[in-house]
């Protein structure tokens, strides 16, 4: 209820509580939290048939919640205050949301798909998350921010220009979530490697090219992997977002658009190697190198 009604709850109290009481049995038990959901579902959605059925569909199939974030202020560094409304992905902005449940849809199938090739178990959550929906005000940021197993999705967000787009956003917000409930793992596992680069290349983006994970750069900065006050977290979301690209595309036997990021300098490969062994059981489907295997760890 919090995720779906978190600012309007009072203005739908009769239907939230016919879905408290669901489809009783004989004896009154209340209905299966499954059911109450889709009910809960239906009624945030009513008025937007299709959208309701995709928000429904993606819970049964991934166990997320398409709701609203609260109206607030976000601090959000070098971008400034932010004002962030919320605001459904329906009608006119429906497509946001058929986004959003075709990508859930391709993570969980790339998750199972890459198991196989694991030497180990998974440890990338990726499903029961929070989906929650806003708008910024005269503003085209953040695309996306992500904690406590929520991920917040900006309908006006200036990366959310496509399905692709929008399924590579959502892996790399995804993989802050898991990074945090790994400890701050890359904090630790890569802060050397991001350290090292930084302090030979600062913000020159000449010199970063061959270590950045991405082609995005920050208007008036340098590459977004890179950007001071980014730190070490948004350089492994990322090399998260480069090692699902490639790893995808292996595993559809599509021939890779660039050289394998692994295959750069020594630097890309640890980082590469690091990630796989930490959440994708070590999972590599990305031929070896030409010049032999990349050096380890």
């Amino acid at each position: 209820e919090a995720i779906l009604f978190p600012e309007d709850a009072s203005a739908h109290q009769a239907g939230i509580d016919a879905c408290r009481r669901g489809h009783a049995t004989d004896a009154g038990a209340p209905s299966p939290e499954t059911e109450r959901v889709r009910c809960l579902l239906a009624l945030r959605y009513q008025g937007d048939a299709q959208a309701a059925a995709s928000a429904t569909a993606l819970f049964d199939r991934n166990g997320s919640v398409a709701g609203l974030e609260r109206e607030h202020l976000m601090d959000g560094g070098y971008r400034g205050t932010l004002h962030l409304v919320p605001e459904l992905p329906v009608r006119a902005e429906r497509r946001h949301l058929e986004w959003t449940a075709a990508a859930m849809a391709d993570i969980d199938a790339f998750v199972a798909d890459l198991a196989a090739a694991a030497g180990s178990p998974s440890r990338y959550r990726h499903r029961a998350l929070a989906l929650r929906y806003f708008r910024s005000v005269r503003a085209r940021t953040p695309s996306a921010y992500a904690t406590g197993w929520t991920v917040a999705y900006n309908l006006a967000g200036s990366l959310h220009r496509s399905a692709d787009a929008v399924r590579e956003t959502l892996f790399h917000e995804i993989f802050h979530l898991n990074d945090s409930a790994h400890g701050g793992w890359s904090q630790a596992a890569l802060s050397p490697i991001y350290d090292g680069i930084v302090a030979r290349c600062g913000t020159r983006i000449a010199c970063l090219a061959p270590y950045a994970p991405s082609e995005t750069v920050v208007k008036g900065g340098t590459y977004y992997a890179f950007q001071p006050g980014n730190g070490v977290g948004e350089y492994a979301a990322e090399l998260a977002i480069r090692y699902y690209r490639e790893q995808r595309a292996a595993l559809r036997g599509e021939q890779p658009g660039k050289t394998p990021f692994k295959c750069g300098p020594p630097e890309n490969a640890r980082a590469w190697s690091l990630l796989a062994t930490e959440f994708f059981g070590g999972a590599d489907r990305v031929a070896p190198c030409q010049d032999g295997a990349p050096a380890r760890p």
